[in-house]
């Protein structure tokens, strides 16, 4: 197969149709989460705050079975991972959400979601690596 038309070169209809799918069904779902747990102005974001580390522990279990235990069709994971989870997670509303705190005045939680996110997010995602592994392990008894 041309390497220009490959399912692995992002460039191609087919793995930029997977992304942008999947990123609607990851983005509706985040917005569902937003309308059934809205945020109190003001408030810490609990609602931004758990999606961002939930989908970034499932970015690591996901691309975890995807690398290193599956042999999945190369569509799955810029379906999944790139669309699904890329549009679940939310990162420009991260940072909107912390300028919001920082104007209300609650400088110390606006530091707090600053430090707080990106550093759980990483711990998430390398939680979801070391789960997944550990529940492979179990699977074949080693």
């Amino acid at each position: 197969m041309d390497e220009h038309r490959s399912p692995r070169n992002p460039r191609t209809p087919a793995v930029l149709g997977a992304v942008a799918a999947g990123g609607v069904a990851g983005a509706e779902a985040r917005w569902v989460l937003g309308v059934l747990f809205p945020d109190g102005p003001g408030g810490w974001p609990w609602t931004t705050f758990v999606i961002n580390l939930s989908g970034c522990l499932l970015i690591g279990v996901l691309l975890t079975v995807l690398v290193e235990l599956t042999t999945p069709h190369p569509l799955l994971r810029p379906l999944l991972a790139t669309g699904v989870l890329g549009g679940y997670t939310t990162f420009s509303t991260w940072s909107v959400d912390l300028l919001h705190l920082a104007a209300a005045g609650r400088t110390a939680a606006a530091v707090g979601y600053l430090v707080a996110t990106p550093l759980l997010a990483v711990a998430a995602c390398g939680a979801g690596v070391a789960l997944t592994r550990r529940a492979a392990r179990r699977g074949t008894g080693r």
